[in-house]
């Protein structure tokens, strides 16, 4: 371990945390809504660092630079997909959400359907986070920090045993994150955090080209672009890992889940203070996703110029940081990488305690005809945040045994939970009579179908493609069950005058200029064209 980086790595860390509690030493939490919410009092930069930030944790830097090592740049299509899906989102649901005042996606079933679907949801919700999305968060950042630290080495451990120690490192210390400062805390990190990951991010491309240009920077930009060209492209064939063609089916699909109904993602929109910040903080957000080439790509094309044959792939991202940069600089990102963990991992455990505590405990106990305080709901908040982090490190190391490649495991483990729950929503947005009942039967048959899919059955589909067609049929399912047994009274959204549902008013074409810079992205790192 060179002492350079380390110490950097020490010194960036703490300084962010003392901005961090600087910044909220004054913000007491003593409410429910000011652990979850913030109390809806998030400025746009704050919404917008925090969507981006909750968004990319390191997994996004493991996944992506893996992924293009090994096949090409059709990962991008991912990101592209999202500022689509979140250009959607800010204009047709955020609306909503915040006209009904609500605290959880799962609030709109409710009000939609029924009491029993948002549980059934909130429950499935919580499930996925704990077995799913902090695992993984956990796990790639412990292969993050591993690469970078080479801790197995030091320790004269085995990998894996490297692993889960450095899961249990990042979740004890994002458990106390979340715990101790809510949501407020979590945002003011995203915000210093993300300032610091473009730096980086800058540097480590000047560095990086450099190196492959044998120290010139427009010799290293020349080679890339003129050698091994068959992983700079962003179309790729039907081969890949991502094809071309899903971009338009499950793609689009999960995206709009994930940026419009994805508890972790859509509370830090829910806290701003009025629609029109979390309108500009969603397009904040586009403008920092627009920059993943440069962010998450990069360093993938840069390793295929480096490395002929990587034995573990998922170490891509860090050792080209690791040989590229000088030590302060790699201490530097390993800052970033452990903050990204960090601030992913937390808002998770924020938002599975939100779904909790608001969705599940209260009405429970309410049911009995207990009353439930602040204090109440603030004490078994913080218990259930423990219970969530303890089972997330004890599963996230057992991902090292996943025979896909990181990226492939983490998309396809969502799609199991994404797709059911977007497809319910959906229905519920676009109709007014379509009955609880559907809402179940749809979810049951959507969730069982690709279980069937993709375990039992071997349909030769790609995951994707199987996810557009159950999202068809069940919606289709959705739809004559409300031809044939209607609700009696049609859906009416509340508007409980919370927040300011006054539109930011340069929304449509600032969006357009995003979707033009997105289009033109794509079509510049399209080498051959749309290959069959």
């Amino acid at each position: 371990m060179n002492t350079t980086a380390f110490v950097t790595f020490i010194a960036v860390t703490f300084l962010v945390g003392v901005i961090s509690w600087f910044k909220t030493r004054k913000h007491k939490i003593t409410t429910s809504a000011g652990l979850f919410l913030a109390n809806r009092t998030l400025s746009f930069t704050a919404v917008g660092s925090a969507l981006f930030f909750t968004n990319i944790s390191a997994a996004e830097f493991v996944g992506s630079s893996e992924s293009v090592y090994v096949n090409n740049m059709t990962v991008m299509a991912w990101g592209i997909s999202s500022v689509f899906a979140m250009l959607v989102v800010s204009e047709f649901v955020i609306p909503v959400y915040l006209k009904g005042a609500m605290s959880t996606t799962p609030d709109f079933l409710e009000n939609r359907y029924d009491a029993g679907t948002k549980k059934l949801v909130s429950f499935l919700f919580l499930i996925s986070y704990m077995v799913n999305l902090l695992p993984i968060v956990l796990y790639s950042g412990a292969v993050a920090l591993n690469g970078l630290f080479h801790f197995s080495d030091i320790w004269h451990i085995s990998y894996a045993s490297s692993i889960w120690i450095l899961v249990w490192c990042i979740g004890l210390v994002g458990s106390l994150y979340s715990i101790l400062g809510g949501l407020k805390a979590i945002v003011i990190s995203d915000l210093v955090l993300g300032i610091c990951m473009f730096t980086g991010a800058l540097l480590l491309a000047y560095f990086g080209l450099s190196h492959v240009g044998n120290g010139s920077l427009q010799l290293g930009i020349h080679t890339i672009l003129t050698s091994k060209t068959e992983h700079f492209n962003s179309i790729g064939t039907s081969a890949d890992a991502v094809p071309f063609s899903t971009i338009f089916t499950g793609m689009i699909l999960m995206n709009l889940f994930y940026w419009g109904t994805e508890q972790v993602i859509v509370q830090q929109a829910l806290a701003s203070s009025d629609l029109k910040t979390s309108q500009k903080g969603i397009a904040l957000a586009c403008a920092g996703k627009l920059l993943g080439p440069l962010l998450f790509i990069l360093p993938g094309i840069i390793a295929v110029h480096l490395y002929s044959n990587m034995q573990n792939t998922t170490e891509v991202f860090s050792r080209v940081v690791s040989d590229v940069s000088p030590p302060i600089l790699s201490g530097f990102i390993a800052a970033v990488i452990f903050g990204a963990a960090i601030t992913s991992f937390s808002p998770g455990l924020n938002s599975a305690s939100t779904l909790f505590i608001l969705n599940l405990y209260k009405p429970f106990k309410e049911k009995k005809g207990m009353v439930v305080t602040e204090a109440n709901m603030l004490k078994n908040s913080k218990r259930f945040e423990m219970f969530a982090s303890l089972l997330a490190m004890f599963i996230a190391p057992l991902i090292i045994f996943s025979t896909d490649s990181f990226y492939t495991f983490m998309q396809k483990i969502n799609a199991a939970f994404s797709i059911p729950i977007f497809t319910i929503m959906f229905v519920g947005f676009v109709t007014k009579r379509v009955p609880p009942i559907a809402a179940k039967i749809g979810l049951a048959f959507c969730f069982a179908g690709y279980i069937l899919t993709q375990i039992v059955f071997d349909t030769g589909i790609h995951f994707l493609h199987v996810l557009a067609i159950l999202f068809l049929l069940t919606t289709a399912i959705m739809l004559i069950i409300g031809k044939l047994l209607p609700m009696e009274t049609a859906y009416v959204a509340q508007n409980k005058q919370t927040v300011d549902l006054k539109p930011w008013k340069n929304r449509h074409w600032i969006n357009g200029l995003l979707l033009l810079v997105m289009i033109i992205l794509f079509v510049v790192f399209s080498k051959t064209g749309i290959a069959t």
